[in-house]
């Protein structure tokens, strides 16, 4: 299903018995039904065709390393599924098909997949899985919530990084469709009047990166509620950029503001809470552009964080 298998996992081990159960201790390796599934998207194609800085690839692998060693309070189903792997630029569309097929197996056979991205091309790849999947296919309602200081609607002529939310769309509308799309954490500067105007056209619902201070989190929690109130099946997306780049560094484009990283984890806690989470993707992790491991630390924390409250 994937291309490459799941690496062993390692961390510390304090000694056998629950009480010391971490990460590492809990994976299993391929599948198992019901359980949350890691599956890695190494891939730079996307990001290298934004004219992006190139390094994404390498997340996934990162990402399971700062996950690795970190205490789990109870009992989890984890399971590594191995990474799908683009080599190059042209590889691109056919990996993200191969990771739709790897996320609809896991939607279908009732357990939560966690893609490990990999540059926001991830997404799309993403998408096609649960778009895909029995439950959605059968009528329930997609709703995507992208946490991201851009829209990505970008018209490019080839997909990249900047393009998978256009491609959403497009694609929904030929099902018959609208995308119900809705982002936290829009920066203005990194993003042009046209893709404002995209989004106004599209339907896109959002919240600035300056409506989502501390001290506004009321407003983003009724934000987030309303946008869950009219969907069934929810996609949760987080591009790392979001944070300020004092939390993440280790992005292609740092954020000049960005959201504070308590907005976001409230965020993912309704999102977990709700009840309708049915895929999450962490995308553009960069491991060369980190500092200290800061990036990474911070999206394990956003994946333990809401796969233990589901």
């Amino acid at each position: 299903m994937t291309d490459r298998a799941p690496s062993a996992w390692s961390g510390r081990d304090d000694g056998p018995g629950p009480e010391h159960l971490r990460w590492h201790s809990a994976m299993a390796s391929g599948p198992v039904p019901g359980a949350t599934a890691l599956i890695g998207f190494a891939s730079d194609a996307g990001v290298v065709r934004n004219l992006g800085r190139p390094g994404a690839a390498a997340g996934p692998a990162t990402l399971r390393g700062a996950l690795g060693t970190l205490a789990l309070a109870a009992d989890l189903e984890v399971t590594d599924l191995g990474d799908v792997v683009v080599p190059g630029d042209e590889d691109l569309e056919a990996g993200q098909e191969r990771l739709g097929a790897a996320v609809t197996a896991v939607i279908d056979d009732g357990g939560l997949p966690v893609v490990l991205g990999g540059g926001h091309e991830v997404a799309y790849g993403s998408y096609l899985g649960i778009a895909d999947s029995r439950a959605v296919t059968d009528g329930a309602r997609l709703g995507v919530l992208n946490l991201d200081a851009h829209f990505d609607l970008r018209a490019a002529p080839r997909p990249s990084s900047g393009t998978p939310f256009r491609q959403m769309a497009e694609r929904e509308a030929t099902l018959g469709r609208r995308l119900d799309y809705a982002v936290v954490g829009i920066s203005q500067p990194g993003n042009t009047r046209a893709l404002f105007d995209e989004a106004e056209r599209l339907g896109v619902r959002y919240l600035l990166d300056d409506e989502c201070g501390v001290l506004s989190m009321p407003a983003v929690e009724r934000f987030v509620q309303d946008f869950l109130g009219g969907v069934d099946a929810l996609y949760l997306t987080i591009d790392l950029d979001v944070l300020p780049a004092a939390v993440a560094p280790g992005v292609s484009a740092p954020a000049g503001l960005g959201v504070p990283l308590e907005v976001i984890s409230r965020v993912c806690d309704i999102a977990a809470a709700s009840g309708k989470l049915r895929l999450l993707d962490i995308a553009e992790l960069n491991p060369s552009l980190d500092v200290d491991n800061r990036t990474a630390r911070t999206a394990a924390r956003l994946i333990h964080r809401i796969v233990t409250r589901c």
